[in-house]
């Protein structure tokens, strides 16, 4: 048994090199002033799900921060999945950034009487739910004590129930998914009679592993919690078995299918008989994360148990940066047919830098699966997807240009190849103002998703950016003209949000807020014929009518003010921040501020000004939000681009770093609102770096406060952000961006808080510990806060309670109270 260290009194037992860590007893976390712990733990506003009819809304509360018990729980780190072997849920999402929120309450609202019941939850935590394709049912799981549950939920009635005998696997996901339909369920099962997990026993020894002369860079940021040993195999051999199974949501009847087996992602078919099964299979990489692993794909047919070969795929351990692996990719199921797989192909070896017409190949392959597959299409640049319609016909074509930062979307008919394609969409990927949104989806009664079309009409949802600010909107598209009109935006002066339609023809429904009020769902009336509308005009015709009465949860919040700010940068790029200023503030009252910021690539500097976000939303407060209840001002996601060829922009990286920050700074005086001499910078992960960069380079601040940053870019030495040079190829850009080279500069007051358990690759803990020596060993101000078992993003209540009284401290002291500046 190997034991490491916390900051806390207890000791963290790790079991060999699956790293299972013990939960200890916790003592000594601070907490702020009260008027900041109530906002801090005031519940979220709900997120509402329509359900595919339209008939229903299910209102989803999720537990913000919860216990720093829950958080460290033990758990095993297996190939990028963290796994907690008690009852073998997730102690991380998908992305790795902290534990999955415990659902805290489910509402189901019915759309034609606003209606409500609320759905007791059973005990444990209960995650995200699924609509059945005909809004009867919903199904989520439920992680207690020594498994994973799955329960049904009826709709109707707002009862639950769970389904018994299943214990749920879900260490790769793709865990739970209606089946054919609204019926069944396929799901992943813990294997029957699998026995105990391998022993410990003589399992440490060495970690090797050799590289024999082949050349191929690979990112930094495919290693996270990667495997160390013969043991951490057999760990995750064990527990990422599943036996597939079929579940009769009606009967509770439970039928496996299939053995056994390394189950990653799994999809049934349209026709709800063929599934298509990724098994990973050894041997095992200890470079890589099981994404990358070596895979059999494979088509089952759950009524016979027969399963039918597509691709065999070699371990992918050397994928260029911002590349993809060779070999058929991207398998998914046209949504028009019971049983046609569609996936890509690269021409160019997965590689951005070969020159090629054609970058990838589209290939489509119907049941039963054994004929040659045909090639439906070829791509200029990168193969993004297809989008279906439930007209045969049309499909949406999507392809990437990532070194232009450029998209284009056509419309296709994949059953004819030979016939050009229509393009629809020709435009960079950060257009804000121009993009045109996304489709509407709807799901057929077999439970796939095409595009929402009515006639020769799609819908198109979106943000609609705009210099003054987000307003979303709802569109029909025209498949004939290729035209747009629109049907909803919303007012200026409130953000609201299309969710759905309703199942009364006319009728759709949206998420409307504003400053004041609180998130609720709203009903709106369109016109009868919404292909005929005229060009430009909107075809609501009735005032919106609330369909819920959520109350605000924290009043006091409403007194802080906020307001879109634009400005330039020295060259003539265009910036703005959200200023929010503190309760009770009076105009031409200079107050300290607090400067938050995550710096953006943009090909363009046309796109990089633009402005994105809403002042009409109701404004709640994260973290270091939190400093407005403490008198400060907050100058909010201040636009810091990082503009050119993103094969050279970090070439400037910290001459536009230092041009942005100026900016907004500047423009905040200017305001009368901030004292120069009373300002601070905080940022989080690439924020995190920005801010020490601010510090270590700049006299514009008077101290700062950097979460889970990446202070030492030569650790990540094959690309970080847009940079897709290697440390080897441009070690000058590396270094210039690395605060850990300046840190004898860094004289101003720096906090650096890190999550002990960080699982990004790119901002491991030790950077953090790393740069606080450098510094400290130069004779700066600064503290080094590590919060236990804690990722990317704080989890627990306690942590984000040490995280907040420690910001307001460093920024008390060093900020708001700080002496004069010497002359």
């Amino acid at each position: 048994m190997l034991i490491r260290r916390t900051s806390l009194a207890a000791a963290v037992a790790v079991a060999t090199f699956g790293l299972l860590l013990a939960a200890p007893a916790f003592a000594g976390y601070a907490t702020p002033p009260e008027s900041l712990l109530k906002v801090l733990k005031a519940p979220p506003p709900p997120t509402p799900s329509v359900d595919p009819t339209g008939q229903r809304l299910l209102l989803t509360t999720t537990q913000t921060y919860p216990s720093i018990t829950r958080v460290a729980q033990p758990y095993l780190k297996l190939a990028g999945v963290r796994l907690e072997p008690k009852n073998r849920s997730r102690h991380d999402t998908p992305g790795g950034y902290g534990i999955p929120p415990c659902v805290g309450d489910f509402t189901v609202v019915d759309t034609a009487s606003g209606r409500s019941t609320k759905v007791a939850l059973p005990s444990g935590c209960a995650g995200m739910a699924q609509w059945s394709a005909d809004g009867q049912r919903f199904a989520f799981q439920n992680v207690v004590d020594d498994s994973v549950q799955l329960w049904i939920g009826d709709a109707a009635t707002g009862q639950v129930r769970q389904v018994p005998n299943v214990a749920l696997n879900p260490i790769f996901g793709s865990t739970v998914q209606w089946l054919g339909g609204s019926q069944q369920l396929l799901v992943k099962l813990v294997p029957a009679k699998q026995g105990p997990a391998p022993s410990a026993e003589g399992a440490i020894g060495p970690d090797i592993q050799e590289s024999l002369g082949t050349a191929g860079e690979s990112s930094t940021y495919e290693a996270r919690d990667t495997l160390t040993s013969a043991y951490d195999e057999a760990l995750f051999a064990y527990y990422g078995q599943s036996q597939l199974a079929v579940v009769d949501t009606a009967s509770n009847t439970v039928r496996t299918v299939g053995a056994p087996a390394l189950l990653d992602s799994i999809g049934a078919a349209p026709d709800g008989v063929h599934v298509l099964t990724r098994t990973l299979k050894a041997p095992f990489s200890h470079a890589v994360t099981y994404q990358r692993f070596a895979n059999d794909v494979a088509v089952l047919d759950i009524t016979s148990g027969r399963s039918t070969p597509i691709a065999s795929l070699p371990l992918a351990d050397r994928v260029p940066v911002h590349g993809v692996p060779e070999g058929p990719r991207d398998f998914d199921w046209r949504a028009t047919d019971p049983a046609t797989l569609v996936y890509a192909e690269a021409l160019d070896k997965g590689d951005w830098k070969v020159t090629v017409p054609h970058r990838d190949r589209v290939l489509m392959l119907k049941a039963p699966f054994t004929a040659k597959p045909t090639e439906i299409a070829r791509t200029a640049q990168r193969f993004e997807g297809l989008a279906w319609t439930a007209q045969p016909d049309v499909a949406f074509l999507d392809e990437n240009d990532e070194n232009r930062h450029w998209r284009q979307t056509r419309i296709v008919n994949v059953d004819n190849p030979r016939q050009e394609g229509r393009l629809l969409w020709d435009l960079s990927s950060d257009e804000l103002y121009e993009d045109p949104g996304s489709f509407v989806y709807q799901r057929l009664p077999n439970g796939a998703y095409v595009v929402r079309q009515e006639g020769n009409t799609v819908f198109l949802r979106g943000q609609g950016a705009s210099p003054q600010g987000d307003r979303p909107f709802l569109d029909a598209l025209s498949l004939r003209s290729l035209k747009t009109e629109r049907l909803f935006r919303s007012d200026a002066d409130a953000y609201e949000q299309f969710i759905g339609f309703s199942a009364i023809p006319g009728h759709l429904l949206t998420w409307h807020q504003s400053v004041t009020d609180a998130p609720n769902a709203f009903v709106r009336l369109l016109g009868e014929d919404v292909a005929d509308a005229k060009p430009g005009e909107a075809q609501v015709v009735s005032k919106p009518a609330a369909l819920t009465h959520l109350v605000d949860p924290t009043p006091e919040v409403r007194q802080i003010k906020k307001r879109l700010v634009t400005y330039k940068r020295a060259d003539g790029v265009d910036l703005s921040f959200t200023l929010y200023t503190p309760p009770g503030y009076k105009e031409g009252q200079r107050v300290p501020a607090i400067l938050y910021a995550y710096p953006a690539d943009f090909a363009n500097a046309a796109q990089a000004g633009q402005v994105s976000g809403s002042q009409q939303t109701f404004t709640r407060l994260a973290p270091y939000r939190l400093m407005l209840l403490a008198g400060y001002a907050i100058i909010d996601n201040a636009s810091f681009p990082i503009v050119g060829d993103p094969k050279t922009a970090y070439n400037t990286y910290l001459e536009q770093l230092e041009a942005d920050a100026k900016a907004a700074v500047d423009k905040a005086v200017d305001l009368g609102v901030v004292d120069r001499n009373r300002v601070g910078v905080t940022g989080h992960s690439h924020g995190g770096l920005m801010t020490a960069n601010l510090i270590a380079h700049t006299d514009l601040f008077k101290a700062g406060v950097a979460t889970s940053g990446s202070y030492n870019k030569t650790f990540t030495p094959f690309g970080f952000q847009n940079e897709r040079r290697s440390v080897w190829q441009a070690q000058d850009v590396y270094l210039k961006a690395s605060p850990f080279f300046y840190a004898d500069k860094i004289k101003l007051p720096l906090l650096l808080v890190h999550g002990e358990d960080d699982a990004n690759p790119g901002t491991e803990p030790f950077q953090s510990r790393k740069l606080f020596q450098a510094i400290r060993g130069n004779g700066g101000t600064t503290r080094l806060v590590m919060l236990p078992h804690e990722p990317h993003w704080y989890t627990a209540l306690e942590s984000n309670e040490q995280l907040v009284s420690e910001m307001l401290n460093w920024f008390d002291t060093y900020v708001k109270n700080a002496p004069p500046a010497k002359r």
